[in-house]
């Protein structure tokens, strides 16, 4: 159950980071959202890939934002 909610936060923080449109408000949300990542990722619950993966891809995003 612990494992739900973490992973659901995991991807609301990730679907903020990406539905921001203005950088300033991206860069908050972006290094709460690595943060989490990494530690689902050293706690197992998501695959160091995985973690990888969506990291890579939020911060994709944010460089594509001026």
């Amino acid at each position: 159950a612990i494992n739900s909610q973490n992973k659901s936060r995991m991807r609301t923080l990730i679907k903020n980071v990406l539905s921001s449109d203005s950088k300033k408000a991206a860069d908050e949300y972006y290094s709460s959202a690595v943060s989490f990542i990494d530690k689902m990722a050293s706690k197992n619950v998501i695959h160091k890939n995985n973690a990888a993966r969506q990291k890579s891809k939020i911060t994709n995003h944010l460089n594509s934002l001026k």
